[in-house]
Parts: structure tokens; sequence; C-alpha cells
């Protein structure tokens, strides 16, 4: 885990440039940012502003066009595409609007999958994969297939198979975007509840409503941080000596 000196996440001068025949498209501008470990971020603005491009960076989805990125201390660039595979698979999980399950497979085999390539023992993962739907509330649907689940357990089961590998950090792009309130609501919820236990979350959201959940939100506009704001729950803890992540 991170230090008290270092930074679970450093982005010092990161940009992203897009080319094609005929134009750049500058999606990123001199991104600077640090996420603490145990910290819940959320990254906000319009569409188009670069929060996804941003979130694609930190996952190690994509690299940027410049600048730097140092991730739990390492600096990433530089890595091989295998080993930039073993870091998402062993220290980031994944959270998407559209879910990502697999079809064909049941919400244990579901979350078991992003563990078969650790080399861990069939008993390890059984244990992993029945705590985390646990956690999600799911452990009683583990025989189901996606299609016979709700949004909202569709979700629940994407927030399982992220948290089953124990990551350093939660990435979650839009993970209300195709739930109604009720299982928007219960889905920030469990990430409110993982927080709390010590997660550290970074959430793209349009939403303000849900922004607001977090200690910290970051504001995006064409590609640059426009605003870097506590909530004003941690802003309270802290002036009255509480330390918050």
């Amino acid at each position: 885990m991170s230090t008290a000196s270092q930074p679970l996440i450093h982005l010092d001068g990161v940009s992203k440039v897009f080319y094609t025949e005929e134009v750049e498209t500058h999606a990123l501008s001199s991104i600077h940012l640090e996420i603490e470990a145990g910290e819940y971020i959320a990254i906000a603005g319009p569409s188009g502003g670069g929060k996804t491009t941003l979130l694609s960076i930190l996952g190690l989805l994509d690299s940027p066009t410049g600048g730097t990125y140092l991730l739990n201390g390492r600096p990433v660039s530089g890595l091989s595409a295998s080993e930039r595979a073993q870091i998402r698979n062993r220290e980031i999980g994944f959270i998407f609007q559209a879910f990502n399950l697999i079809g064909d497979l049941t919400v244990y085999e579901n979350v078991e999958l992003p563990l078969t390539y650790r080399g861990m023992s069939a008993a390890e993962r059984k244990q992993r994969v029945q705590e985390a739907l646990e956690r999600v509330g799911m452990s009683h649907r583990t025989n189901h297939y996606p299609s016979q689940l709700s949004g909202g357990q569709q979700q629940r089961v994407a927030v399982a198979r992220a948290i089953a590998g124990k990551p350093l950090i939660l990435l979650a792009d839009e993970p209300t975007g195709n739930l109604d309130s009720t299982n928007g609501e219960a889905v920030m919820e469990l990430l409110r509840e993982l927080h709390r236990e010590g997660a550290t979350i970074c959430m793209v959201t349009h939403d303000p409503r849900y922004a607001q959940h977090a200690d910290r939100s970051v504001h995006l506009f064409d590609g640059k941080v426009v605003l870097d704001e506590r909530s004003p729950v941690a802003a309270e803890l802290e002036r009255h000596g509480f330390e918050v992540a």
C-alpha cells in the first residue's frame, strides 16, 4: 500500500491528444491530480470534458501523450502490455456503466474469472467469490446468468467482481448510468459502505447528487481541471479535527 508521504495515484502534467489525419483533439491538458489511499474521489463535468479518458489512463487502459503517472509510487510509462495487464488484474478494480458481464457465464463464474489469471488455488478463489457476493447481497444468485438479473443486480455482481481481487483502487465509470434512481442509490450506498471500510474509489459521474457523496470532487471542462474541492461533509469533519483520507 502507499505510504503516508506517497499518494496512491500521482499525475503531473498529464495530457492526452488524439490524432486523426485532419485534426488534433486535446482530450486532457496538463492534469495534476493526487489520490490518497482510502480517499473517495468523484470526477465530474459535462460530456466530452475528458472524464472517461482520464479514468482510462488511471486504469492503464490507455496511455497519456505527455506527463507523468505514478501508481503506488511506480511510474507506469515504459511498462509492457503484459505488465500493464497484470497490474490491472491485481491492483485495479473496474466498475462499468454497462456492467460488462459475460452472458454465458453464471454470476459465480463472472466474479471468479479475473481471479483465474492469478494462479490462485480453487479454494482461495471460492472463498474470495463467496465473500464478494455476500458483501454485495448477491450470494443467493450464484448460479443465475446475467439475463436473469435486473440492472441493479447486474451492477452488484460487477461490484463483486471488482472487489473480489482486493484491488488498491476501484475505478467506477458512471456506475449508475444504466440504472433507475432506486437501484442507482442502492449501488451508491454500496460504494459508500466499501469506502467506509477503507476502499479507495475514483468514480466518474455526471450526476451532482452522487458526486456529493465523495470526499472530493474534481471537475473537468475541456480536458482541464477547473475545480478540485472537498465535499461539505468532509470539510466540516476536518474543521472539527477529524482526519479524512
